[in-house]
């Protein structure tokens, strides 16, 4: 698990903070006592849990679009991070086929602009000593592959968010093999590493066009949920599990530098790749309502049917280890709508989730040692 020591007053800036894997991140950065800086945009629907849990109030928080580099780079230089956490993005796949401009806008050149205003910054000599580019499990070249791809697999992507992401990865790495280059270490001290994800769930995702927001408003107004591609698998994982890979591979970054500046995959283990279907199944049944949803006829954009990841490099590397299966993970997603439906303190709920979730790999952490 995280070390609250190494983060407790740590300077952290995170891109796209106000969205909803930017929010879960602020908020465990900041229960560890880190002070973290958030750059991004107004969040993008209502409600939204950076709202729901006041975070506004508890960080700085700058409003700003990663297009603008000179408006970024003046945030690095007022703030003087430490560790950066990338996750400003457009993040959805059918949104792209309408927007593919402003996806790869978005996606590749506010990559860029990062990029290059932390270059600037080193220049100047803010000493920022780790960056870490939140990209996906769709950057990968889809062989609809029964087993997992590995990092060092080929990038690629047949819609355009797939392929801006692939393009962030290629950014990335060209920047660090052109000013971060890890043999040249010692001269600039920036680690420079990508992070992909699998399907991520949890509370406080409203976003359009995503599964589970789209299935908690379903059973929320009692109208039925339209499933498009029942029988397509995916990598779920609770939120909380790819953001605790990202703490652990910074803390890495920060302490041993070059050696962890590479790509790494944070996805779930084998059984928790399962069916849309499944997914929408499972959510009725904690729910209380089996007979919410249906299949959406016609034609539709092209979507990976199979996908997962092969997570053993940061498993064998970083210790790194999912805490909740699969079912445990709908069961936290779920509760956690009930109690916005009961009108709760949404921020207590996420900070109790998240204690109940350190706990348990603090107790699995125990158990293999």
């Amino acid at each position: 698990m995280p070390n609250s020591v190494f983060w407790c007053n740590k300077r952290v800036m995170i891109t796209g903070h106000t969205g909803f894997k930017g929010s879960w991140l602020s908020l465990w950065l900041q229960s560890m006592g880190a002070d973290v800086t958030g750059y991004a945009l107004q969040p993008a629907c209502e409600p939204n849990l950076f709202t729901l849990c006041g975070l506004e109030q508890t960080m700085c928080s700058i409003t700003g679009d990663i297009g603008d580099k000179e408006s970024l780079l003046q945030a690095i230089r007022d703030t003087k991070p430490e560790v950066i956490f990338h996750m400003a993005a457009q993040p959805l796949v059918r949104y792209s086929y309408l927007n593919p401009v402003e996806t790869f806008s978005v996606n590749v050149l506010g990559t860029v602009n990062l990029l290059d205003a932390v270059r600037i910054a080193l220049d100047e000599g803010i000493h920022i000593k780790a960056l870490l580019n939140v990209t996906t499990d769709k950057c990968y070249e889809n062989r609809e592959w029964l087993w997992g791809y590995r990092e060092i697999d080929r990038l690629g992507g047949l819609d355009p968010y797939s392929s801006s992401k692939a393009c962030s990865e290629l950014v990335t790495s060209s920047f660090r093999n052109s000013y971060f280059n890890p043999k040249l270490y010692a001269s600039h001290g920036l680690s420079v590493a990508t992070a992909r994800a699998g399907n991520v769930i949890g509370g406080g995702d409203w976003s359009e066009d995503r599964i589970v927001p789209d299935g908690m408003r379903a059973l929320l107004s009692g109208n039925r949920l339209r499933i498009r591609n029942p029988a397509a698998t995916r990598p779920w994982q609770h939120v909380l599990e790819p953001l605790q890979g990202y703490l652990l591979l910074a803390e890495r970054m920060v302490e041993q530098g070059a050696e962890f500046a590479e790509a790494w995959n944070f996805g779930p283990l084998e059984e928790g790749t399962r069916s849309v279907e499944w997914l929408v199944r499972t959510i009725g049944s904690c729910w209380g309502e089996d007979k919410y949803y249906e299949l959406e006829e016609g034609n539709h954009p092209h979507e990976a049917f199979n996908l997962k990841l092969d997570s053993s490099k940061a498993r064998e590397k970083l210790g790194w280890q999912p805490n909740w299966k699969v079912e445990k993970a709908v069961e936290k997603t779920v509760e956690w709508y009930r109690y916005y439906q009961e009108q709760a303190d949404m921020k207590k709920v996420c900070l109790d989730q998240l204690a109940e979730y350190s706990l348990t790999g603090a107790e699995k952490q125990g158990g293999s040692g």
